[in-house]
């Protein structure tokens, strides 16, 4: 029944749902409860692969352009490069015969430690009842009670919301404030992302690998130069990881405008990049950029509440 809805309204109104994705977990974490698991990602691949047409990702987008996509076709995406990526959805993605493209940040590559995870390791971890912005190295008068979960929670949300347009390294800056803030010098970095070898398994596994910045800067916040250093240097890393040509590319965060500009988009047409994803919600159609085609994520865990999202999606104009 679902398979056939998704075929009714897509076929209407033809288009791609590229789906994102960036952590699956092993188990529900507390502090991000609506965060994928792999068990939730399992379920979610099971519907995708007999409700949809699941398509690689540049396969997708070329067939975008000729005006050939059969009905209902969906591309899977994960953003940032997190170990997770390959040792758990790797295997459901095999098991369920389904392809998705993996969009690396080059600079956290082999164990690294992006900053906004160090901020929720550090609230996670922290012993404290209260964390002063002072102590952070923000506003004296910021105050953020951690006396239960959905403090933290809320805390988290705050700090990371203060921190995401600054400048790439006062917001590395900022973040091991925070580390030292709550843990003290007790506590190193969480080993969260993935090693050259299992981004190079991934791409021997049939998977796609694009590009997403070396740094993981808002390239809204950051002059030309710098923009077009992170967006080369990124791609110029996988490209001599895996002996061959990066053709996709993922704006970090990713909204119009507001994370990268006009400016961006033209700097990463003239490096060659075949196409290009940002998070503007909605389902890819004929005659879209196809250096700024959209993306989402139905948040819903069940069966019919997430099937009758994606159709919801290809019905909207």
């Amino acid at each position: 029944m679902m398979r056939r809805l998704l075929d009714a309204v897509s076929g209407r109104r033809p288009g791609l749902s590229i789906l994102i994705f960036h952590r699956v977990l092993a188990r529900r974490d507390d502090l991000f409860p609506g965060e994928v698991t792999a068990e939730d990602f399992d379920a979610i691949c099971g519907w995708l692969s007999r409700w949809c047409r699941v398509l690689p990702l540049e396969e997708a987008i070329d067939r975008l352009g000729r005006g050939d996509l059969p009905p209902a076709a969906v591309s899977l995406s994960f953003d940032d490069g997190y170990c997770d990526n390959h040792e758990l959805a790797l295997p459901i993605l095999q098991r369920h015969g389904l392809s998705a493209t993996f969009f690396i940040a080059t600079a956290y590559l082999d164990g690294g430690c992006m900053w906004n995870d160090r901020i929720i390791d550090s609230v996670r971890h922290a012993r404290l009842e209260v964390l002063e912005g002072r102590a952070c190295g923000m506003d004296e008068n910021l105050r953020w009670p951690l006396g239960n979960v959905a403090q933290r929670q809320a805390a988290v949300a705050d700090v990371l919301h203060r921190l995401k347009h600054r400048p790439t390294d006062e917001r590395e800056e900022a973040s091991r404030r925070v580390q030292q803030a709550a843990c003290g010098g007790n506590r190193g970095d969480p080993r969260l992302m993935m090693g050259r070898d299992q981004v190079r398994a991934l791409r021997d596994a049939g998977m796609g690998i694009g590009a997403h910045t070396h740094r993981h800067p808002i390239l809204a916040a950051i002059d030309e130069s710098q923009a077009y250093q992170e967006i080369a240097h990124g791609r110029e890393v996988l490209t001599s990881l895996l002996g061959e040509p990066v053709g996709l590319f993922a704006y970090p965060n990713g909204r119009p405008r507001q994370d990268y500009t006009e400016r961006d988009v033209a700097l990463v047409r003239r490096m060659g990049f075949k196409a290009a994803v940002s998070t503007r919600w909605g389902v890819a159609r004929g005659g879209d950029d196809p250096w700024q085609l959209p993306r989402y994520t139905p948040w819903d865990r069940t069966r019919l509440r997430f099937g009758l999202r994606l159709a919801r999606e290809w019905a909207r104009r």
